[in-house]
């Protein structure tokens, strides 16, 4: 047990200690010289006797008090984190925006989240996209222009071959209704796999010596020897789908243009795209096809390539509506549709 405290009356004259009892414990305190207490009343002094006495430490907070200070600590961080967090991206996308378009730079200032900035840095890339692709349909002015001043799809170029240049301008997506041009077209989009269509464009003319002009009659009584001689135009899978597709469509049909012309109705399909990003190189209508005819026994005659022998025969108009031929293919299509029409009548 502590030894009780002793009493002792203090003056003006004492310059010794003295333990003030404070409220966290114990504190020596000192008189500094020369100064006099006013009120010179009987005042009550403990001093420590014995060292059980003296100071102790405070006592260990309980568990449920540790807890909930860690606990609100935690949350005042994580909000304070979170908070810096929102900031330091909503920075971050604002100076990349910046370099993209103006628009990103309203978009965060209006909102500031990070959702909303990315999305507006997304549509400023694509309006770049769209500019870029706009001047490369136009021409450009970076040495793109054409010596006709004529605008084209953006994938024929001034650098591009005179022989694809020409079959773009004058044969590619202009309605064809020809058996023999028909059957050409799909053996020659079923070489894209192999070659390009400047390539393919380039031996289009020692590929008709050898097939008879594309003629499915005279192609379907070729000799299988003949038309391997051929294999250096065209591989040996390549050769043999053409000459058992020849004997295929005199087999099933009496007319090849009326069986392809009826799964668009007679009429071509206009696109109307503005991009080339926006050209697919495939549809349902082509898988569509595609599985008839292999149901039918026909080779080289995947999806993406008949979606190009259509986009070729002119059985869709897919000349981006930038380009000079667009309008010039969609007259074709309604002649052609009027002219059939009269035929029936």
């Amino acid at each position: 047990m502590s030894v009780p405290p002793r009493f002792r009356s203090t003056d003006s004259g004492e310059r010794d200690f003295r333990s003030v009892l404070g409220p966290t414990g114990n504190k020596l305190q000192r008189k500094p010289p020369g100064m006099k207490l006013e009120n010179k009343k009987m005042t009550t002094t403990i001093e420590p006797k014995d060292e059980k006495t003296k100071k102790k430490p405070d006592p260990p907070a309980s568990p449920t008090t540790t807890l909930k200070q860690c606990s609100s600590l935690c949350s005042s961080l994580l909000r304070k984190n979170s908070a810096s967090m929102t900031a330091s991206y909503s920075s971050d996308a604002s100076s990349s925006c910046e370099s993209s378009s103006s628009s990103c730079k309203k978009a965060v200032r209006r909102s500031g989240s990070v959702s909303s900035a990315v999305g507006a840095c997304a549509v400023g890339r694509r309006k770049l996209v769209d500019e870029k692709d706009d001047k490369v349909a136009g021409g450009g002015s970076n040495g793109d222009c054409f010596a006709d001043g004529r605008r084209r799809c953006a994938w024929i170029t001034p650098k591009s071959d005179p022989s694809y240049v020409a079959f773009h301008d004058e044969e590619w997506g202009v309605p064809v209704h020809d058996d023999k041009k028909l059957f050409e077209l799909l053996c020659l989009s079923g070489a894209l796999s192999e070659l390009s269509w400047t390539d393919i464009l380039s031996r289009r003319q020692l590929l008709r010596e050898v097939f008879m002009d594309f003629d499915p009659v005279a192609v379907s009584e070729l000799n299988e020897k003949k038309v391997i001689s051929a294999i250096s135009l065209l591989s040996e899978v390549k050769l043999r789908s053409i000459l058992d597709n020849s004997r295929q469509i005199i087999a099933e049909y009496g007319s090849f243009k009326k069986y392809m012309w009826n799964f668009v109705s007679n009429k071509p399909t206009q696109s109307q795209f503005r991009y080339q990003r926006q050209v697919p190189v495939k549809t349902s209508k082509a898988e569509f096809i595609s599985k008839d005819l292999v149901r039918r026994c026909f080779r080289s005659v995947s999806p993406t390539v008949i979606y190009s022998f259509m986009q070729a025969a002119g059985l869709t108009n897919d000349h981006l509506t930038g380009c000079f031929r667009f309008q010039d293919c969609c007259v074709d299509a309604e002649t052609t549709t009027k002219a059939k029409k009269t035929e029936r009548e």
